[in-house]
């Protein structure tokens, strides 16, 4: 007897699923595969029900620990729900263990329930039921296995690179150490990878950089400081290692040597010859201890020198002895412990634009000084740094903070009065959407770079360049590029706000402001912090700007004739010609 097709089954209405999935890095695997299978293992799920994925969401290049709301596709996801023509009405997932990690599941299931959005996943043959203890349990367990598999990977890794660098002095990767350069070490152990041409590394001496490490550790051991070094080195016309080596150095400026270029020398072991590894960390931290669902983030930590790694034996040719990197180890313990150590102060000294107050000139932090029972704020700038950056910098800029603060406080309460206020409401919706979102033109621009840099690789490939080298360059800039785009895609939409709405976030300020003149000292740091002021000292001219985020959501410019756009500052004629700037400010 021959069977007819079951007419349910043709007739079925066609059912809209949207398709989300999730591969972890590039350079491990290939994200159009990846992507294929998880597709069609969804594909085969939804299709005997009539389903039909009309939209794909998948995240390349992201770890499964970040949650939904940190990866852009799932986010996207997310947000799409709130859409009454979001054009879906169930989500598939082929593969949940890279989709949800650890209680993942717990924290975002509940999202589709209450938009009403089906999850189906192969596991559970089909719909995720809501009310099923027994699906709950199944994908609960799909996030702890989902966890311990990272972990286990991690275990194994760090495991074959401890065992790697120990007994086998492996280069394992990474920026070589300022003084050596990178050789070839001969084909890669793994057949796998030595069939696709990657090939092993060592450190060897860089000639032009080697003698440059030799003179910081005999200087470092003459008694010359980390500053007197690096202005030695840049007034010489040394490059810093950034700037020796900018293809790998790229998130660095190279234009001078700094004290940290020198101490990051003196204390590296590596230059003894011996390969060292597991110096540092990575922790993973939480973002916000009081909202677990946020994850967490990546933080370098240091190691005890017990917990280093290091080679058997010597891997490559030393450029300090044994004998001279310790000592230069001792007289940093010497500087560290000596009886010259200063102590902390019993009573904080009250500065009231504490991280409020920037350097016109290098547009640095100012530090608060205290002199003469008053606090000051101070930028110092060695003569060296200024000539490496090319810009003309008094050796310290110096402001006095009473002659900020009382014209500070008039301008507030001048503004914020009720007489006045109509006037700052509608000078603030005004100048709404005058700033050309600077932080998310600076996000493209690193996403621009990194396709420009991508495309030189590309043709260093094209015309011969070592494929393993240049794949470990790729895959760095790949990195930063999709964490460019993820602080991109989390930038806020800019929001024009109405009268009204600027009125209620005003309402109060008035109150407020008019105590400051007679305020203790840190409740008048926490009003200036809370009106999100900023203030810029040019010394040249005697002028200090000032700017405010109300509420942290209007932005405005300030003077004293009212709120008004930045425009040129007038001079105030003669201004001292000794290296310390000290001038009364005039508000504008």
């Amino acid at each position: 007897m021959i069977s007819q097709p079951d007419e349910d089954l043709k007739t079925l209405p066609m059912k809209p699923f949207a398709f989300y999935g999730r591969v972890s890095t590039e350079d491990q695997q290939d994200p159009v595969s990846s992507k294929g299978w998880q597709l069609s293992r969804s594909q085969s799920l939804i299709a005997p029900q009539g389903g039909q994925v009309v939209a794909e969401f998948f995240d390349i290049g992201l770890s499964r620990s970040l949650p939904w709301k940190r990866r852009p596709e799932a986010r996207a996801l997310l947000e799409s729900f709130r859409q009454p023509d979001r054009g879906f009405e169930a989500v598939v997932i082929g593969e949940p263990a890279r989709a949800f990690y650890g209680n993942q599941f717990g924290l975002t299931f509940p999202v589709f329930v209450h938009y009403g959005i089906e999850l189906w996943v192969p596991e559970v043959g089909g719909r995720v039921d809501p009310g099923s203890d027994a699906h709950d349990l199944v994908m609960s367990l799909y996030g702890g296995m989902s966890k311990g598999e990272r972990n286990r990977i991690k275990i194994r890794v760090r495991t074959a690179m401890a065992a790697q660098a120990q007994t086998e002095g492996r280069f394992l990767g990474g920026r070589p150490p300022y003084g050596y350069e990178l050789v070839d070490a001969g084909p890669h152990p793994n057949p796998g990878k030595a069939a696709v041409g990657q090939r092993l590394h060592r450190l060897a001496p860089d000639p032009l950089a080697a003698p440059v490490v030799q003179r910081i550790f005999d200087e470092w051991l003459g008694g010359r400081g980390l500053f007197v070094i690096a202005e030695g080195l840049t007034r010489d016309g040394i490059p810093c290692p950034s700037a020796h080596d900018p293809a790998r150095n790229r998130h660095r400026s190279g234009v001078a040597w700094s004290k940290g270029a020198v101490r990051a020398i003196l204390t590296n072991p590596r230059y003894m010859g011996r390969q060292v590894w597991n110096r540092q960390r990575r922790d993973e931290v939480l973002i916000d201890v009081d909202d677990v669902a946020l994850g967490h983030q990546t933080k370098l930590r240091w190691n005890e020198p017990g917990d280093w790694i290091w080679s058997s034996e010597e891997v490559q040719e030393p450029l300090v002895a044994e004998e001279v990197f310790a000592r230069a180890q001792r007289q940093f313990a010497a500087g560290r412990h000596g009886a010259g150590q200063r102590k902390g102060r019993p009573t904080p000294r009250p500065y009231v634009l504490r991280q409020l107050l920037s350097c016109g000139v290098c547009g640095r932090r100012m530090q608060g000084n205290w002199n003469h029972d008053q606090a000051h704020y101070r930028c110092r700038f060695p003569a060296e740094y200024a000539l490496a950056n090319r810009i003309e910098h008094p050796r310290t800029v110096y402001l006095r903070e009473s002659a900020v603060t009382p014209a500070l406080d008039r301008w507030l309460a001048q503004v914020f009065d009720p007489s006045n206020v109509e006037d700052t409401i509608e000078a603030l919706v005004a100048c709404q959407g005058r700033d050309d979102a600077p932080a998310t033109a600076a996000l493209q621009r690193r996403i621009d770079d990194c396709d420009h840099r991508l495309a030189r690789y590309r043709a260093a490939l094209d015309a011969g360049a070592d494929p393993g080298v240049v794949a470990g360059w790729m895959a760095d800039v790949q990195r930063e590029r999709l964490q460019a785009e993820n602080d991109l895609g989390s930038e806020p939409a800019s929001e024009r706000l109405t009268f009204e709405q600027i009125r209620a976030l005003v309402a109060n300020v008035h109150d407020v402001v008019a105590l400051l003149a007679h305020a203790d000292p840190a409740d008048k740091a926490a009003i200036y912090a809370g009106l999100g002021l900023r203030l810029t000292y040019h010394p040249d001219r005697g002028v200090v700007a000032v700017e405010a985020d109300v509420a942290s959501r209007v932005r405005m410019r300030v003077s004293e004739r009212g709120l008004e756009p930045l425009r040129p500052i007038r001079a105030l004629g003669p201004q001292p010609s000794a290296s310390a700037y000290s001038a009364t400010p005039t508000w504008w």
